[in-house]
C-alpha cells in the first residue's frame, strides 16, 4: 500500500535538528520533502561531525528521504521560484527566528495569499507570539529555560542537560503532530493555517509532574538524579559489572521485588510498607537496595528479577543497543547507501503501521542534488534557464 502521507508535498526550510526531525517524520511517511539549503553552503549540519568520506553523518541521519535543491532567498528571482513552488505545495516548514521570513518577504501572511491552503509551520526558541522577539534558541537554551535542567543530575551536582537534543526532538515531533492535525483541518475545510512550536513550550510540556508537584504542594521540585521523585525505588543501581534500573511502581510490585531478593523483613518495616513511605524514607532504603545488587552481576539481576515479575533494565551503552536483539527485530538500526558516505547505519522511524509503516527507503540527499529535476519537473524550466540561474547564483 501507498504510504499515508504520499501525495504532500513539504517545503522545507529547516536547518540543523528541530525541524528536520519533523519533516524526517513527514518523510518517512510517505511526504515529498523537498529540502532548500544555501547554494554552496548547505544546512549548517552537514558540516558537524563525525564524517565518512567527508559528508556528515550526522546530517545524513537526520534528512533521509528528502530531496535537496538550492536556493537564494536574497535574490529576487530565488524569491520567485520559492513563491511558484508555494503554489504546488502543501506545507512549508521553518526553524529560522522570528520575523526572518517576514524580513525576506516571505512571511505567513505573504504565502497565505499566495497559496491559502498552504499549512506554515515554525519552530524557534520563544515562539512568534512571545514576550522574548528576537532572542536566539538553541536546545540547551530551551533545556535550561524550559525546566528540565533545573530538574536532572545529581542532587549535589549542577543543572546538567539531557544526553540528547530533547529540546529540539520534542519541538520537530510537536511541529509533525501539528502539520498532521492541520492536514485533517485542510481536508475538512480547504483551509491551510500556521503552526506555531516555541521549543521552550515543547521542554515546558513534557515537565510530567513537576508543574503539579509545584501548583499543588508549592514545592520546588529538586535535582534527585535517577530515582523518582515519588516513586520508590524507581532508580538506577549498581551491580558487579555495570548498572541496572527497577521500576517498583505499586505495593504489589513492592511484595514481589522484597520476596525476589530474600528481604522478607522489609514487608515489615513501617518505613517501607506504603510509597509514600518508601519515597519519604528512600535514602534509608537505597543502601539496602545496592548492597544486595553489588554482588550480582547484572544478567543475575534481570534473571531474579524478570522471575519474579518486577520491572527491571540493564541500562544499555550504545554499542549494545545497535547490536540489541530486540532492536534488531525491531530493525531499528537500517544501512543506507548514500552517494558519497557509502553504507551507513541509521536509526529507523519508531511509527510501526500495520500496512504502511514509516521507513528509511534513501539516504539524505547531496546538495542540491535534486535542484534540476524539482525546477523542471514541478515549475517548467529549461535546461538553458537552469544553467543561467545556477551563472546568477541564484541556485
Amino acid at each position: 500500500m501507498e504510504k499515508p502521507l504520499k501525495g504532500i508535498r513539504v517545503l522545507d526550510l529547516g536547518h540543523v535538528l528541530a525541524m528536520p526531525t519533523c519533516t524526517m517524520q513527514l518523510a518517512d511517511l510517505g511526504a515529498e520533502v523537498i529540502k532548500i539549503e544555501r547554494p554552496g553552503i548547505g544546512d549548517d549540519s552537514r558540516y558537524f561531525g563525525p564524517f565518512k568520506n567527508k559528508e556528515s553523518a550526522y546530517f545524513i541521519s537526520i534528512n533521509r528521504n528528502k530531496k535537496s535543491i538550492t536556493l537564494n532567498l536574497k535574490k529576487e528571482k530565488g524569491k520567485k521560484i520559492f513563491k511558484d513552488l508555494v503554489k504546488v505545495s502543501d506545507v512549508v516548514t521553518e526553524n529560522y527566528r522570528p520575523n526572518t521570513m517576514q524580513k525576506l518577504g516571505l512571511g505567513y501572511e505573504t504565502l497565505k495569499a499566495i497559496n491559502p491552503q498552504i499549512i506554515y509551520a515554525s519552530i524557534c526558541g520563544f515562539g512568534h507570539k512571545t514576550v522574548y522577539p528576537g532572542r536566539p534558541g538553541y536546545d540547551v537554551i530551551a533545556q535550561a529555560t524550559g525546566g528540565i535542567m533545573a530538574i536532572t543530575g545529581q542532587a549535589d551536582g549542577p543543572p546538567t542537560r539531557v544526553g540528547s537534543s530533547i529540546g529540539d526532538i520534542f519541538s520537530g515531533s510537536f511541529a509533525t503532530i501539528g502539520i498532521l492535525a492541520a492536514l485533517r483541518v485542510k481536508e475538512k475545510t480547504g483551509l491551510g493555517q500556521q503552526v506555531d512550536i516555541a521549543m521552550m513550550d515543547a521542554v515546558v510540556s513534557v515537565l510530567e509532574n513537576a508543574v503539579v508537584r509545584y501548583t499543588v504542594t508549592g514545592e520546588i521540585p529538586q535535582r534527585t538524579g535517577s530515582a523518582h521523585p515519588s516513586i520508590a525505588p524507581f532508580d538506577v543501581f549498581e551491580a558487579q559489572d555495570g548498572w541496572f534500573v527497577i521500576g517498583v511502581g505499586n505495593d504489589m510490585l513492592w511484595e514481589r521485588f522484597c520476596k525476589a531478593i530474600n528481604k522478607t523483613d522489609l514487608l515489615k518495616d513501617p518505613r517501607f510498607s506504603t510509597n509514600l513511605q518508601r519515597s519519604e524514607n528512600y535514602q534509608a532504603l537505597k543502601p539496602i537496595i545496592t548492597h544486595w545488587s553489588k554482588i550480582k552481576t547484572v544478567q543475575e539481576v534481570l534473571d531474579i528479577l524478570l522471575q519474579a515479575g518486577v520491572p527491571v533494565g540493564e541500562v544499555n551503552t550504545i554499542d549494545k543497543i545497535v547490536e540489541d536483539p530486540n532492536v534488531k527485530l525491531r530493525e531499528m538500526i537500517v544501512e543506507v547507501e548514500h552517494p558519497q558516505a557509502g553504507k551507513v547505519k541509521i536509526t529507523d522511524s519508531p511509527i510501526k503501521l500495520s500496512l504502511t509503516p514509516g521507513k528509511v527507503e534513501k539516504a539524505s540527499p547531496l546538495l542540491g542534488q535534486h535542484t534540476e529535476e524539482i525546477l523542471k519537473k514541478l515549475l517548467g524550466f529549461s535546461k538553458e534557464e537552469i544553467d543561467s540561474l545556477r551563472r546568477e547564483g541564484v541556485i
